[in-house]
């Protein structure tokens, strides 16, 4: 920590004043140890020296100096009034006060064993404080004090130094943060022979003592800031709080003769209450490290080696099953096989209800996938996407990602989640590679924003995304006309079109079963740009004398209003709404089909018009975005206009009235067109992507900071 001591002869009735001061001081060290800990990149390992400096641009760390700076000038002014040992003590108040801050940021409560140690620490403390209020005495410093000092702090720092650079793992940590206090120690004791050097006008002694003081603070500066990469904040503040004090009190005591006056009684006072606050401390820092609130069960305890050719990814989403799209059911999707290839897969994404901040779910039935759920809340333009706050989730997030040191991360957007986790990776040097699912289109519909506003909101939305996604090693895309759209809206980096995949064998039971009704069948959410009432409105033109009927698979914000619409239309009997239903039920419904249409007009790829071809289904598509890749005109089926329920009519009745063996021709060629979109083969290609991200010829990620 960084306190600073003077010694004065000031009245005994300034001391209370000084204590006040100095649990103030303790505050703005508590919130600003926090802030540092959150803008130093974790993961574990020795923070090389550029990225130190580096920190001198975050707005965060130094946020985090500034109140570290005001925490600082509270104890000074604070021992200007008091001993060392009177007031150095009450530093140890920040421990707690960090606890409390990082409950209150976490909406949860201290465990019952952390409240335990909290009260020792402070009950400890205030006894200590009370008792070395009335039984210590400033002393004068003299220069052979400062000489001793600096004798001292040579021998510690050489100490510190093979103890820090032999340590491994948790106890290099330890060491880290011990070497940390006991420099910031010397710090305080150091200032207060300087300061009591200049009110005697002693300009030689204060020379003296000055640069030890600058070397003692900048070796401590140091050494906090690697501790900060490798512990939580409690733990780094609970080895400062102990460590600093310890040492300061001890120069004060044996060199500076500040408790030459005390009983012996009071000295052994004096020590239990120590005694009983170091055991609050360590307590509480164990408990901690012990019960870290980032750790799943299984596998993410702990960094362990996977076999050759295995790779540790983490999948971030702002959408993931039980939510129904595209992205959700494609993340899914990817996290599963890249697991059942061997590979230790964790998913990061949003609860469905309300929950605590973060917490793992074990899915059964797959090897080395975790998916963690991060606190999140619901958002009234839209009945089941929920968000989560950046200001709940940015630490759990990096402490997941130190956590389980996944050696490539994958984010499937730009939005809170997917932002958050890409600040985190870049800071701890993790390569990103990031996939875009989004179209404004699909979520300007939910807004209030104005219709003669959405072009300017498309482009403010497009640049956020291009902002996120430049620090990046790779950017990929569904299609080549998704991939298209990304530079033409802007984005001057490269992306790599790679498909979203199926597994096409699931969808050789669909195959097998001919459809026994002229069938239209969509399947998809139920919303704005998915254009269903255009589906609807088009089984009134088809011809009177064709008996075909409309299935609508799935949900979303439209339901009711495309219910109205049929019964309004005199369709009730002709359309049926199944809503959200299982696997065997899905494929079922493609199975029966005659013919898949798909109306929507913001599709990046479409999963549901591949699963029908893969199901050998003629399909009819609005001639939009990707959908073109998938629908060749009077090969698997037609586009059409989008906007013009006749002509979607007139297309349908083509297909509807060719004979059973020019559809199954069609249905054929659908099969041909989608095996390219093979999940093995999105498979094989994120694994190579990911490979190439880890090659030491890349390119770090490109510096900066994601608004």
């Amino acid at each position: 920590m960084l306190p600073l001591a003077a010694a004065s002869p000031n009245p005994t009735g300034l001391r209370w004043v000084a204590i006040l001061l100095a649990a103030a001081g303790a505050a703005g060290y508590a919130l600003g140890a926090r802030a540092q800990n959150r803008a130093v990149p974790g993961g574990g390992g020795r923070l090389p020296v550029r990225q130190v400096l580096r920190l001198l641009g975050n707005r965060g760390w130094l946020a985090g100096l500034a109140l570290l700076g005001a925490g600082t000038a509270l104890h000074v002014l604070a021992l200007s009034m008091a001993p060392l040992t009177v007031v150095q003590p009450v530093g140890v108040l920040a421990l707690p006060l960090t606890a409390a801050f990082d409950a209150a940021s976490r909406r949860t409560r201290l465990s019952r064993t952390s409240v335990l140690a909290v009260a020792a620490c402070t009950g400890g403390v205030g006894l200590f404080v009370v008792l070395a209020a009335t039984t210590t005495a400033a002393a004068p410093a003299t220069r052979n004090d400062v000489l001793e000092i600096l004798g001292l702090l040579a021998a510690t720092l050489v100490v510190l130094a093979v103890g820090a650079l032999l340590a491994k793992g948790r106890l290099r940590s330890l060491m880290q943060t011990v070497a940390a206090g006991a420099c910031f120690g010397f710090v305080a004791a150091l200032t207060k022979v300087a300061l009591t050097h200049l009110t005697a006008a002693d300009a030689p002694g204060v020379l003296l003592a000055l640069p030890g003081l600058v070397v003692a603070l900048l070796v401590g500066g140091w050494y906090a800031q690697q501790a900060h990469a490798n512990a939580p904040t409690e733990v780094v503040v609970a080895g400062l709080t102990v460590v600093d004090p310890l040492v300061a009190v001890g120069i004060g005591v044996a060199v500076l003769g500040e408790a030459a006056n005390a009983t012996p009684a009071v000295t052994a006072a004096l020590l239990a209450c120590g005694v009983f606050a170091v055991a609050g401390v360590i307590g509480l820092s164990r408990h901690r490290a012990a019960t870290p609130p980032l750790t799943s069960p299984g596998r993410c305890g702990g960094r362990e080696e996977l076999p050759a050719g295995r790779l540790r990814i983490l999948l971030a989403a702002d959408t993931y099953p039980p939510d129904v799209n595209g992205a959700a059911r494609f993340t899914q999707r990817l996290a599963a096989g890249l697991a059942s290839r061997g590979h230790e897969v964790h998913v990061l994404c949003p609860a469905p209800a309300p929950g605590p901040s973060l917490f793992p779910e074990l899915v059964g039935g797959v090897g080395g996938l975790v998916v963690h759920r991060l606190a999140s809340h619901g958002v009234g333009v839209h009945p089941t996407f929920r968000v989560c706050l950046p200001w709940r989730i940015a630490r759990p997030v990096a402490e997941l990602i130190g956590t389980i040191a996944p050696d490539v991360v994958h984010t499937q957007s730009h939005f809170i989640v997917g932002r958050e986790v890409i600040r985190s990776a870049v800071r701890q040097r993790v390569p990103v590679i990031a996939t875009n699912h989004f179209m404004p289109e699909n979520l300007l519909a939910y807004t209030r924003i104005p219709v003669w506003l959405h072009a300017t909101a498309a482009r403010l939305a497009w640049r956020d995304l291009h902002r996120v996604y430049a620090r990046v090693h790779a950017v990929t895309a569904p299609t080549p006309r998704a991939a298209a759209l990304l530079h033409q809206t802007g984005f001057h980096r490269p992306v790599q079109a790679i498909s979203c995949g199926i597994d096409l064998t699931r969808y050789q039971q669909a195959c097998a079963a001919p459809a026994t009704h002229l069938t239209v069948l969509f399947v998809g959410r139920l919303d704005v740009e998915k254009r269903v009432d255009e589906l609807v409105t088009a089984m009134t033109l088809l011809p009177p004398d064709l008996p075909a009927r409309l299935e609508i698979v799935g949900t979303g914000s439209q339901h009711t209003r495309l219910h109205a619409l049929a019964h309004r239309l005199g369709l009730h009997q002709q359309v049926r709404f199944h809503g959200l239903v299982g696997e065997p039920a899905l494929l079922d419904a493609y199975a029966r089909c005659t013919v898949f249409c798909m109306p929507g007009t913001a599709e990046l790829q479409s999963l549901a018009t591949m699963e029908a071809m893969a199901a050998g289904k003629p399909v009819v598509a609005a001639d939009a975005m990707a959908l073109p890749h998938l629908v060749h005109d009077g090969v698997n089926g037609w586009l059409y206009p989008p906007g013009d329920p006749a002509a979607l009519a007139e297309r349908l009745t083509r297909v509807l009235t060719q004979p059973e063996t020019t559809r199954a021709a069609m249905g054929a060629a659908s099969r041909e067109i989608v095996t390219r979109h093979d999940i093995a083969t999105t498979l094989a290609t994120f694994e190579s992507l990911y490979r190439a991200a880890l090659h030491p010829r890349v390119a770090d990620p490109i510096e900066g900071r994601v608004a």
